[in-house]
């Protein structure tokens, strides 16, 4: 079946149902076979190639906008990112929840998982970014290198998202001539996911050193401030997200890698100003805004809900929008929640659609698309002192980090809340006293030099949860690697076969489901490199469930 579509007809469509365009996208995903995935799909021509290094800025630009997914591959925007992210990522990680009660209220929300989103992460990015990635490399490996380092570190950037919802990816084997497709397991992936950042550093460094002009790139350039200077800072900034997510499965080799992108002469993201984020400036729009303001489908989760209003967190206010009106109850009683900050917790299994009277994100469709900031830098920087990889201070790198969040988003009072006490709050259910529940994050802002590791740890990655919001890929990997912030429950867990851990949680997505009939050879392999059962309760490689 088509999904051919026009743009006009399919938002319409969209405004009357969810489960039409899951649909529609469950027909045209289940091909299966990763032969038909590794095939670019954006329609680009050769003849659209070849002005003006179009055949270098087109591959570039679809790239970039395929990280975030909001590539416009004549099938519509927006809806992609919502069924690749944001009903999981953005919700596994305790920062959102749709307030509609989608497939009948059971869902993602209460592990009832959807085939037919879980498998479009993988499935969009084999088929629109990875295509991509290999044409650039081909095209920029010889003649325009600085190009192609580029290019490595848009590839780490967009993969390592890819492993860490699945585990094993088609990494080195993309695109060979043996249609071998072999997977790399998560192990193997993050080795290559290093030696591809050291190459694009090396490779930009002479750049840099022979005074190469940029402005070619620059142009093309939406994520950095188009200077080949600032892609090492991200490189190596990424190199320590990468270094710190293997502390406990490799700590010699992450510590390793901590240290070298730390000793880069090039530096790190360390100021507000400094971040990765894929800019609305040039045509570019925030799916997640769409998401939010125009389809109202983008709430406050209860777990943020307990962790901001039991600090009174002063960012809180440039996260959500307060609820806007009280709300009468089934009994026909006024319960007065206006101006407050209210969320929906998940795995409630509701049918009914009185949460949209709570708090919506504030993002916009003009609002840049956050993929790494200064803030998480410092608190990466906390953890590696805390582990012992640095001689820096745990306490002033996490305090800093906190500052620097609080700049980023131009909240006021951070040295008030750096000496709190106070801690998470009980969540209460506007509607229904079934889904309260006490609060889970018992931790304050004050850092506390005599606390044990363990404490010291759940208080920098609780900040750190904090600050990389909306971002809600690498918020839920470091949820699970940590266990950080201490997340509420499913109300009701409808896992097949229980696979789903209540109290654990769920730690990844499943391979498209298609896979298993279609092409059993590949899914095969990869279920082999994931060393488990494909099922969302399995951990991945680095998820070894303890911290210290």
């Amino acid at each position: 079946m088509s999904v051919l579509i026009s743009t006009l007809l399919f938002n319409e469509m969209r405004k009357y149902s969810f489960v039409f365009i899951v649909f529609v996208w469950g027909l045209a995903a289940c091909t299966g076979h990763f032969k038909s995935l590794n095939t670019d799909k954006t329609g680009m021509t050769d003849e659209d190639m070849e002005v003006d290094l179009n055949h270098l800025g087109i591959p570039l630009s679809i790239i970039q906008q395929g990280i975030y997914f909001n590539y416009d591959f004549g099938k519509g925007k927006n809806w992609p990112y919502q069924i690749m992210q944001n009903l999981s990522a953005d919700m596994f990680s305790g920062y959102m929840h749709d307030y509609k009660p989608l497939n009948g209220g059971s869902h993602n929300s209460d592990y009832n998982m959807q085939d037919g989103w879980n498998g479009t992460f993988w499935e969009n990015t084999y088929a629109y970014v990875m295509p991509q990635i290999k044409r650039l490399e081909d095209l920029t490996r010889l003649e325009y290198p600085a190009f192609y380092a580029i290019t490595k570190i848009l590839k780490v950037e967009a993969m390592h998202r890819v492993s860490d919802y699945y585990g094993p990816i088609i990494y080195s084997q993309f695109g060979n001539q043996g249609d071998n497709y072999a997977p790399d397991n998560q192990e193997e992936s993050y080795r290559m996911f290093f030696e591809d950042l050291d190459e694009a550093v090396n490779i930009l460094d002479q750049a840099i050193k022979e005074g190469e002009d940029a402005s070619a790139f620059a142009k093309f350039d939406i994520i950095m401030d188009g200077t080949y200077e600032s892609w090492v800072k991200f490189a190596n900034s990424l190199r320590l997200r990468l270094a710190i997510r293997m502390a406990m499965v490799n700590p010699e080799g992450a510590r390793d890698e901590f240290k070298k992108g730390m000793a880069n002469s090039y530096g790190i993201f360390t100021i507000p100003s400094e971040k990765a984020v894929v800019s609305t400036k040039r045509g570019y729009t925030n799916p997640l805004g769409v998401i939010n303001q125009v389809w109202g489908e983008a709430y406050m989760n209860a777990s943020m809900e307990s962790i901001l209003n039991g600090y009174e967190d002063p960012r809180m206010a440039h996260f959500f929008e307060s609820c806007p009106n009280d709300v009468r109850g089934e009994d026909g009683s006024i319960i007065p929640i206006k101006g407050e900050y209210r969320g929906i917790r998940q795995g409630t299994v509701f049918a009914h659609t009185r949460y949209s009277a709570l708090s919506k994100i504030y993002v916009k469709e003009s609002s840049d698309a956050i993929l790494m900031t200064a803030a998480e830098v410092w608190f990466l920087r906390a953890e590696a002192a805390l582990r012992g990889w640095t001689s820096e201070v745990p306490g002033n790198c996490y305090q800093e980090g906190v500052r620097c969040s609080f700049s980023q988003w131009g909240a006021s009072g951070v040295e008030a809340y750096l000496q709190s006490d106070r801690v998470g709050a009980d969540y209460v259910d506007v509607f229904d006293p079934v889904n309260n529940i006490k609060a889970r994050c018992l931790v304050s802002p004050r850092w506390d030099e005599g606390a044990s590791m363990e404490v010291k740890l759940e208080k920098i990655i609780t900040q750190k949860w904090i600050a990389i919001f909306p971002e809600g890929c690498e918020a839920w990997a470091e949820q699970r690697r940590t266990g950080y912030p201490r997340l509420f429950p499913v109300r009701v867990n409808n896992s097949k076969d229980g696979c789903i851990d209540t109290e654990v949680m769920i730690r990844r997505l499943n391979f498209p489901a298609s896979m298993a009939d279609v092409d059993p050879e590949q899914y095969e392999k990869l279920e082999k490199a994931l060393q488990g059962a494909d099922t969302p309760g399995t951990r991945l490689w680095w998820d070894t469930g303890r911290n210290f």
